[in-house]
Formats: structure tokens, sequence, C-alpha cells
């Protein structure tokens, strides 16, 4: 995108906002770089300069805009809807794995050698991981500066920087303030939250149908790991360093984001999480005009665009999850889930609500005695392979996971068909294509709309909607009568 400088420019003098994140404007004249719909009056096209990312424009030597804050952008979509190297690269870098691993841990994530994964990040991006995860550290640490009162110092060391002075020089440097300006800056407008309480806002591309996000999360909720309160979807999460709960609330231009943790260092891979979860860098125009082209999905599209797909902030608790709904009700797997989580859940505090455990890791259950699970020996015999394969790095599903190989190994585990792989393809590992017509509502929709319904006719009609058909997945719900699609009250 940024390499096409007609469309670019267009882009800045029209102050299109659909168009934030994917690229950033670097001011010749200014040395300042801006989201594509900077408020400001455009600067004429021959003082502009495109970049494909914050860190590119950061490490080229331009500062941060004060009044468009484009460091804070929703996400380029292209890191999600890819699966190559460089998008898988980008997504493990939002969960922090270049922080906590190292460029050589990221590197052997990927399968690549440090030299060949800098090589393919500096051509696409113009910025090798480094600069890019210090680009993410920069964000951080200034979410933590403009919403709590932690002393700068732990705010530094929360963010990942190595020392005090590289964490005050890179602040200088990113939004040309010092920390404590950032702060009483920000403390003029608004009040920071309580202590251990963040309070942040996750901003998405218009238009945003919350709907069936919200109300799938909160109709599959698991009790004691997931509840609705107070107009909020509230979880549990279990992070790198130590767990946290989260609380969020979807609002006409951003979504209000409440985080508390038990250790601060984990907020950037809770904020990428989040919005992985709510699917909030897709590009809803791009998908909702391809979709629309098809004349039996256009009015369906029409009357509630900018649908998302519901993901997870943890894919092997998903998965998990997937299994535990084969052939049973959303009641009767929400109910099996509880009973494992009551089980074997570790306990945590929430005074806030009533979260009380974080769902069991693979590992957890991995160790138990298959006869305590009440479940049909089938079922226990699917969900047994699945934990161990999981807890043994024998698949992986994680945000950087190959969606092709994940798929594979999937369908050799016993009981595994279309509908489960599709299913973790589409929630967990987040792949937009991932498509399920052998589902019951979906081939309900189908035939409401007059559409194949068998499976095969209806993936083989499907093509038309490629590669966005997880989206169209969520219009074909939304045409039942089902609390996945209504937000609750």
């Amino acid at each position: 995108m940024h390499e096409d400088v007609e469309r670019c420019v267009r882009a800045v003098q029209s102050k299109d906002a659909r168009f934030d994140g994917w690229f950033f404007t670097a001011v010749l004249t200014t040395r300042i770089y801006c989201r594509p719909s900077c408020p400001v009056v455009p600067p004429k096209p021959e003082n502009m300069s495109f970049y494909p990312s914050a860190a590119a424009a950061q490490q080229a030597g331009f500062r941060a805009c004060k009044r468009c804050r484009p460091d804070a952008s929703p996400g380029s979509p292209l890191w999600n809807e890819r699966a190559d190297v460089v998008a898988r690269a980008m997504r493990l870098i939002a969960d922090g794995v270049a922080d906590r691993e190292g460029v050589s841990g990221l590197a052997s994530r990927l399968g690549y050698s440090v030299r060949q994964l800098q090589r393919q990040l500096l051509a696409e991006l113009g910025a090798g991981p480094l600069a890019l995860a210090r680009a993410q550290r920069a964000q951080t640490a200034r979410v933590l500066i403009e919403t709590s009162t932690v002393p700068m110092g732990d705010v530094a060391f929360a963010a990942g920087f190595a020392s005090v002075r590289s964490f005050n020089e890179t602040v200088r440097e990113v939004f040309h303030r010092t920390p404590t300006e950032l702060r009483t800056r920000a403390a003029r407008g608004q009040p920071t939250t309580g202590p251990g309480t963040l309070a942040l806002r996750l901003p998405f591309r218009q238009p945003f149908c919350p709907d069936n996000l919200f109300g799938h999360l909160v109709a599959t909720a698991v009790p004691g790991v997931e509840e609705w309160r107070d107009g909020a979807y509230r979880r549990t999460m279990r992070l790198p360093r130590g767990h946290g709960i989260v609380a969020l609330r979807p609002l006409p231009d951003y979504v209000d984001c409440r985080l508390t943790l038990t250790d601060l260092r984990d907020l950037s891979t809770a904020i990428s999480r989040c919005r992985w979860m709510l699917d909030l860098d897709a590009d809803p125009i791009a998908v909702d005009e391809l979709l629309r082209a098809d004349q039996v999905l256009a009015p369906v599209v029409d009357k509630n665009p900018g649908r998302r797909v519901p993901r997870t902030v943890d894919p092997a608790e998903f998965a998990v999850r997937a299994v535990l709904g084969q052939q049973v009700s959303t009641s009767a797997a929400r109910t099996l889930a509880a009973r494992l989580v009551v089980a074997h859940g570790e306990p945590v505090d929430d005074p806030d609500g009533g979260l009380t455990h974080l769902f069991p890791d693979p590992a957890m259950l991995a160790s138990l005695d298959p006869e305590q699970l009440a479940m049909p020996r089938s079922r226990r015999r699917t969900l047994i392979s699945l934990v161990e394969a999981l807890a043994g790095g024998e698949i992986d599903l994680s945000v950087g996971s190959d969606w092709r190989q994940a798929r594979a190994a999937l369908a050799t585990l016993p009981g595994f068909g279309p509908w489960t792989i599709e299913s973790i393809a589409m929630r967990s590992l987040g792949d937009p294509d991932a498509f399920i017509p052998s589902d019951l509502g979906i081939r309900r929709a189908a035939e409401a709309l007059g559409l194949p319904t068998s499976p095969s006719a209806l993936t083989a009609r499907s093509t038309e909607w490629s590669p966005w058909r997880a989206y169209a997945v969520q219009y074909l719900w939304s045409t039942g009568d089902h609390p996945i699609n209504l937000l609750p009250a």
C-alpha cells in the first residue's frame, strides 16, 4: 500500500480513516509522522513520504504526531489476513514473543534463521524485528504513563525496556515529550484509574457491528471464566508472566478496555490478545464489499454491516471447547466446560465480579485420568489426544502458527472432522477463509436463503466469498434466531 504514492496522497488529502494502520505519512518539513486521517491540514504531496509501519517511520528519524497519535492506530489488517512468514512474525511480535524470547526465539518459532527473518521484515516493512518490538514497547509505555500512577521506573521495566535510560530516550525520541510531560498532559484531560486497573481505548475501523461479536462470546461463555456484567464482557486470561482479568465494553467509536494484571509486563500481550479476540484490526469495508457482490448475501450484509469474527485469547482453550461442543447444544458444551473449570482450573480473585478460575491448560488436562471425564468414551479419547498433542508441542495453534500445518496435524487426531477443524481454524488460528458448511446453523441459513445445503455443494458455492468465508459465516449465522446474534442487555 505505502508504495502506491498516488493512492496514499488521495487517502491523506481526504483524511480517510479506513487507511489508518495501513500506512503512515511522514512529513519531510516537520519530521513528524501521522495517520492518513490526521485532522491537521495535509502537507503538500512533495513533502510527504510513506512508510508501512510506525517502526519504519521512527527508524527513519520521524516522531509521532501529538494530534492523531499514529502509534495508537488500528493495526494493519494484512497481519491477520495472511499466513506467510512476515504476517506470522508480526502477530508473534504483537504477542510479545520478541521481548520475551529475543529475535532468535522469534526466528526459531517461525523456522527461519535470524538473518532470513531480518531480511524479509526489512524488505516489506522497512524495519527489523528489534525496531518493531521497540515501537511496541514505546506504545506500551505510553499506555502505562497515561492511564496509571505506576512509578516511571516500574513503567520502564513493565514496558520491556532494559533500563530507565533507554526508556527515557525512546519516549522522548518517539513522542517528543518526556515521560513526565506525557503523564502531566494526560492528567489534565482525564484522571487515571484506581490502583491495579488500567483503562484504555481499543480503536477499530468503521463500520463495526458488536451484536454478533459480543453476543457470541456471551452466549458461549464458560461460567467462572467469562461473564457479561454491567454492559461489558469480562473474562480471565492466562498470560506469559501471570494472569489478568479484562472487561471489554463496546462503544460507538472504540472498545473500552479495563485490565487488571498480576504482572504489568504482560500489558502489551494482553492488549494484543484482546484485539485479536475481537478482530479489531479487520478491514470491514473490503470484506463487506466482496460479500455484497453476491446478490444472495447483499441484503444480509446491508442489514448490519461490519461484522467481525469472534476469536479467542487462548487458542488451546478454544480447541478444547470445540471438542466439548461436538454434537451437543451450546448449553451442554458450556456445562461440560464449566465442570472442567471447577475441577481443574486455577482459582483467581475477582473483587469486581463473578470470575473464579483460569481455564485449565493442556498440560493439566493431559495429566488427568480419562475416566474422570464425564463424557462418552470416544469424546474422552478425542480430548486427551488433543491436549497431549498441545502439551507436547506436536500441534501449534498460536498466532504465529502455519494454518495449513495446524489443520493437517489436527486431522491426524481421532474424532477430528471438518466441523471441529474449521471451527478451530476460524477462532483459534484466525484464518479469515475458514468455512464450516456442515454446521447446523449454516445449513439452516443456506436453506432459508436458497443456497445449496449439502456441505460439498455449499463449499463449491462459497468460493465466491473467498478469502472472507469466515465473515460470510457470521452473516449466515445472523439470519437465525439465536442468542449469539444479540448484544446482551
